[in-house]
């Protein structure tokens, strides 16, 4: 059974905004990569410490590698759309999930945006219910806050929160 895509998507600005972020993670991975090699060196490890940092430096090449095509693949992927009754999401790379969440069963909806986000003019927003919480992880700021305001509507919230 095939399901159709949803006609929302996140924002063009996902993707630079997402490879800044792993970009930080993969190059603070690196820096402690050349640590270890150094302390390798400087304090004689035994051979298996050895083939440990190796082994550590070649996982973190293949996830460097994976972080840069990953936020291609995360923006085809995601989707949502917004009705009065149900807010539907669906996202996966290798495992595609759409979720279903009843606006009677929303309790809160909250934004964030990091300082990343932020220079991108980018916000997330977390919808929680009893038992779950799902995330639009970036739309535009005005997009993020108008949705914001129509999912507390029709959940029928009375504050939202920032």
């Amino acid at each position: 059974m095939e399901h159709l895509a949803l006609e929302n998507k996140l924002s063009p600005a996902f993707f630079k905004a997402r490879l800044i972020s792993e970009s930080i993670g993969n190059v603070i991975g690196f820096i402690i990569l050349i640590g270890l090699f150094w302390m390798k060196g400087y304090f004689n490890w035994p051979e298996w410490a050895d083939w440990l940092v190796i082994g550590a430096f070649v996982i973190h090449c293949i996830g460097t590698f994976w972080s840069f095509i990953e936020p291609k693949f995360l923006y085809q992927s995601w989707g949502y759309q917004l009705d009065r009754e149900f807010l539907q999401i669906s996202h996966g790379v290798l495992k595609k999930e759409w979720v279903t969440v009843p606006m009677t069963k929303v309790q809160s909806v909250t934004t964030s945006q990091g300082p990343i986000m932020k220079a991108y003019q980018l916000r997330g927003i977390k919808v929680e219910t009893m038992g779950s919480s799902h995330s639009i992880p970036a739309l535009d700021e005005q997009v993020a806050l108008e949705l914001r305001e129509r999912l507390a509507e029709y959940a029928k919230l009375k504050d939202v929160e920032e």
